[in-house]
């Protein structure tokens, strides 16, 4: 059938949408997300239908979104054909899996390849990962799954013999470290580019603490000419399509903070191979209210993550760090930013400092050289290398990192040792404040695990840049235990 083409001038993100008027849906028998075969001279594209309710869309047309009209170069009041697509198979793997059956790698391919393509809408997706949620997937369904991350993506090939790369499992609120090692490693002579997420849970991710300093939506020639020039790159993932299924898939995962450990797993060995690295450490940090809190799961998950990355043909290396609190003073994209700036230059949180020096050298390590990254970092050339990446990605050198006009002060309000610190609390709060689409909202905490403390002692400061969000902050204050103080 034949429609004229209305554009609706909005994007929908990502996912191929079209508005069909009710009376020629209910001609056509189009539901709300039918699949339309749209069709232009020789081109075709396979999209999604919404049901116009209202008369927005008169009949005999079709409301076209931003993503559809690129795809097949549209105007508005051009015209097309329109005929029914039957569904994508990978819908009927979708279900096999939510039924707890084990898929082949085929089939785990056809539904990221349909990821990929748009092909799936969020609600699908979102089925997808509610399955792998709830009927875990098997090591080889893992291995599957990476592979066909990488296969589905952009990669970046560097030529190069040895790249380097790491990844912590997180859950726990700061921990930068990654800023840190990286210019560590890039100043003694190591090729690492470092491609994050931005945050599903917390209150910032490494790609959005690096926004701060420098752009982090760089194309893939952009980062082959930073690394070229510094040895080193900090962007984000989700800019490059570099793993491009893994960032769609973290977009799903985000509403319920749901991170399946099959796909955990994957998430993070696809992006590594993406970019061709070849000796990896992975960090899983485990401890009271992170990601992971145990030991002994931190363990099952370091088998798991060797034998997938032996199958997939990396070398990897994972340590565990124990940890029941924050890690470094800032949390929040800007206030994340500040600690990182100041551990380079020598101040800064030493937790933040000890920990990343470990990782360092741990990579040093594994590449057969000397674990000299106390002497990159006191000798000032690890901050010289990391304004090198600053400015290669296009960012300005400032070291007045600005934070939210609005804050609140926190006091103790009697004297004691701090005897607990809420990780969940702290991600909440930050959140809660604007973290992380507001850079500049967060958490800064004067205070560690075991420090004693004074009455009406300042223990932590929250930044907003919306005042109506204050006294919402002060409410959630009421029913949370931040700190616990014992006398």
């Amino acid at each position: 059938m034949r429609f004229q083409v209305h554009d609706v001038n909005l994007s929908s993100g990502g996912p191929l949408i079209v508005i069909i008027n009710k009376q020629d849906a209910s001609k056509l028998d189009i539901l709300p997300l039918s699949r339309l075969k749209i069709k232009k001279e020789n081109n075709s594209i396979t999209v999604v239908a919404d049901i116009a309710e209202d008369s927005q869309i008169k009949p005999g047309k079709i409301g076209f979104f931003e993503e559809v009209l690129t795809k097949l170069n549209l105007k508005d009041k051009d015209y097309i054909d329109v005929e029914l697509e039957e569904r994508p198979k990978s819908i009927d793997y979708i279900k096999k899996k939510l039924k707890g059956s084990k898929l082949s790698f085929q089939e785990i391919n056809t539904i990221i390849k349909d990821i990929v393509q748009n092909r799936l809408s969020e609600i699908e997706i979102t089925y997808f990962v509610s399955a792998c949620y709830t009927n875990k997937l098997t090591l080889d369904e893992s291995v599957s799954l990476t592979k066909a991350i990488v296969a589905n993506g952009n990669q970046l090939h560097l030529n190069k013999k040895i790249v380097v790369d790491k990844h912590s499992v997180s859950g726990v609120p700061g921990n930068r470290t990654t800023m840190i090692v990286v210019p560590i490693l890039a100043a003694a002579g190591l090729v690492v580019p470092k491609t994050s997420s931005r945050a599903i849970s917390s209150a910032s991710g490494t790609a959005d603490t690096m926004e701060v300093l420098a752009p982090v939506n760089l194309t893939i020639k952009q980062i082959k000419n930073v690394v070229e020039k510094t040895n080193a790159c900090m962007v984000w993932g989700g800019a490059l399509e570099l793993a491009s299924a893994d960032d769609k898939i973290i977009k799903i995962e985000r509403p319920l903070s749901l991170d399946p450990e099959g796909i955990l797993l994957s998430s993070i060995l696809a992006k590594k191979k993406a970019v061709n690295a070849t000796h990896v450490l992975i960090d899983i940090p485990y401890g009271k209210e992170a990601k992971i809190e145990s030991k002994t799961r931190a363990l099952n998950l370091k088998k798991k993550f060797m034998a997938v990355s032996k199958k997939i043909g990396l070398k990897v290396k994972v340590v565990l760090t124990k940890t029941n609190q924050n890690i470094g003073n800032g949390i929040g994209p800007a206030l994340e930013a500040r600690d990182v700036m100041n551990v380079l230059a020598g101040k800064g949180p030493q937790d933040l400092r000890k920990k990343s020096l470990f990782l360092a050298n741990e990579i040093l390590k594994m590449v057969g050289q000397k674990p000299i990254a106390t002497q990159l970092l006191d000798s000032g050339k690890a901050l010289g290398k990391m304004l090198e990446i600053i400015k290669a990605q296009g960012g300005e050198i400032n070291y007045n990192i600005e934070l939210a006009q609005y804050k609140i002060n926190i006091k103790s309000h009697k004297p004691g040792k701090i005897v607990s610190i809420s990780n969940n609390a702290i991600a909440h709060l930050a959140r809660i404040a604007g973290a992380p689409e507001d850079k500049q909202a967060g958490l800064y905490i004067y205070v560690n695990l075991k420090d004693k403390v004074k009455k009406g002692q300042l223990l932590f400061t929250i930044y907003t840049s919306n005042l109506e969000k204050l006294n919402f902050i002060k409410e959630s204050l009421k029913d949370l235990e931040v700190m616990k103080i014992s006398q």
